[in-house]
């Protein structure tokens, strides 16, 4: 092997090893940094105004899927145990026929919840835009977000990197069918979430202000 090929390979060793290494570098800071913010029990969670529930995605005839169903059962349970006043439903509105935060607005109402207590966000499209949008839309101060705990750390330092004052209740209810391809795919989407704030991305749409103790979303013109 001629010596400029094999510095080639030298050096693109090097450079996928120190990717790896920031990779899960990066996953276990995440991880060790938002640790203390994130419940697996109800009664300890801090009260709050707000639950986030993340979107996930929902079959075609409309019911929930299994990993969505279990964040907004989780969300439900804080409600009904007076730990949260107000849902901030965030999730892909992408077009006419997909509609995740329409689908969980329809299962809490179905469980009793009044419509002015819940709060539609159809243009989360990913988390970062859901965290960021929960703030200069919404102008959510202090929350409990909602999701699965591989997911949870992501949200919540994403949160904490936009300054806001959001803790985490972990909505795992099952062991889900993708579930180690999930914790993979979270290593990229940590790093996806590194540059977006590193470069103070906005998210895909803003809009008008909805303030979540303002009056029922209803009341508002989203034209």
């Amino acid at each position: 092997m001629n010596k400029p090929i094999k510095r080639i390979i030298i050096l693109l060793s090097a450079a996928v090893l120190l990717g790896l290494v920031f990779v899960f570098g990066l996953s276990s800071h995440i991880k060790s940094s938002t640790s203390s913010s994130i419940f697996a029990k109800a009664e300890d969670v801090p009260n709050s105004y707000t639950v986030i529930v993340l979107g996930a995605s929902v079959r075609a005839n409309g019911n929930l899927s299994t990993i969505l169903k279990d964040r907004v059962e989780s969300a439900l349970q804080l409600y009904t145990d007076g730990k949260v006043k107000r849902f901030l439903l965030s999730g892909d509105n992408g077009t006419i026929h997909y509609n995740e935060p329409e689908a969980m607005k329809e299962y809490l109402m179905e469980r009793g919840v009044p419509e002015e207590h819940i709060f539609l966000d159809y243009a989360g499209f990913d988390t970062y835009d859901s965290m960021y949008r929960a703030s200069a839309v919404f102008d959510v101060k202090d929350a409990v977000v909602v999701t699965q705990n591989f997911h949870l750390p992501r949200a919540l330092y994403i949160a904490r990197k936009l300054n806001l004052n959001y803790v985490g209740y972990i909505g795992d209810k099952h062991i889900y069918a993708h579930e180690n391809s999930n914790k993979k795919r979270e290593l990229l989407a940590n790093v996806k979430a590194y540059l977006e704030l590193t470069f103070k991305n906005e998210p895909t749409y803003l809009g008008d202000k909805i303030p979540i103790d303002g009056p029922p979303q209803s009341s508002y013109s989203l034209d």
